[in-house]
């Protein structure tokens, strides 16, 4: 296939992403029921399709109904408020593209990064400090020696004692807080080993890091006159990464 022909236009892309929206109620639309609520032709949603993989909407719509563990059945609720169903979607749409968003390769070098580390060391602000804090227990419980900064001075500080011997993790959702770039620059400047993880892909840590997970933020929030935006992505991806460390170490010591 002509990788050009892979390319959404301007109206498959408002389709797809008018799909992703509203993806609870997709199964249930025909082709022409979908063209008029989208308000693009029945062409183009058999173009998006194939351009996505699907031999057609039809086969899309299947796809979906046999993804069973992707897809949340209030069936067995009576009554379900309409804008509560929007909130537990979002949470799942968030835990579901932050998986898919992992890349395999980036986990086996972060675990083979954290197992040869002396120490590791998480810097984290805010909400962002929750998670940080379980990493480091479970770290700890794995039998890595780990800690945790949170203090905007001593992140700037004990960020220019590293060594080669360490391995720097920064947890950030937006990727930009002050005092951790400014650490993760002073670890870039001296070759230390970082990893971030944050739903920010074009941020400045990512930029300074040498590995990183990035997750998917959805938009808007329940709460928005504070910054209290949806950590799950980053816990999700914490978790993920936890996990796959625990295993390789068990693997290794059976060895």
């Amino acid at each position: 296939m002509n990788p050009m022909s892979s390319q959404l236009s301007e109206a498959e892309k408002y389709l797809w992403q008018f799909i992703q929206e509203n993806i609870e109620e997709i199964p249930h639309y025909s082709i022409v029921k979908l063209s008029e609520e989208a308000n693009v032709s029945t062409a183009t949603i058999v173009r998006t399709m194939k351009k996505k993989g699907y031999e057609g909407f039809t086969s899309f719509k299947h796809s979906l109904k046999d993804q069973a563990n992707t897809t949340i059945n209030f069936s067995v609720v009576e009554k379900v408020d309409n804008e509560i169903k929007k909130a537990i979607l979002k949470n799942e749409q968030e835990v579901i593209r932050s998986i898919n968003m992992i890349d395999s390769g980036v986990i086996e070098d972060a675990v083979q990064k954290i197992y040869s580390a002396k120490r590791i060391v998480i810097f984290a602000r805010g909400f962002s400090e929750l998670i940080a804090e379980e990493m480091m227990v479970k770290f700890q419980l794995a039998g890595k020696y780990s800690q945790m900064h949170t203090d905007p001075n001593i992140i700037k500080s004990i960020s220019k004692t590293l060594t080669h011997d360490d391995f720097a993790i920064f947890v950030s959702l937006n990727g930009e807080t002050p005092e951790l770039v400014v650490a993760a620059q002073n670890c870039y400047d001296k070759e230390i080993s970082t990893l971030t993880i944050s739903a920010n892909r074009t941020s400045t840590l990512v930029d300074l890091s040498e590995l990183a997970f990035i997750g998917f933020k959805s938009e808007g929030s329940y709460f928005p006159d504070y910054e209290v935006r949806s950590r799950l992505p980053l816990s999700v991806i914490a978790r993920i990464l936890l996990d796959a460390y625990a295993i390789r170490s068990h693997n290794r010591s059976m060895d």
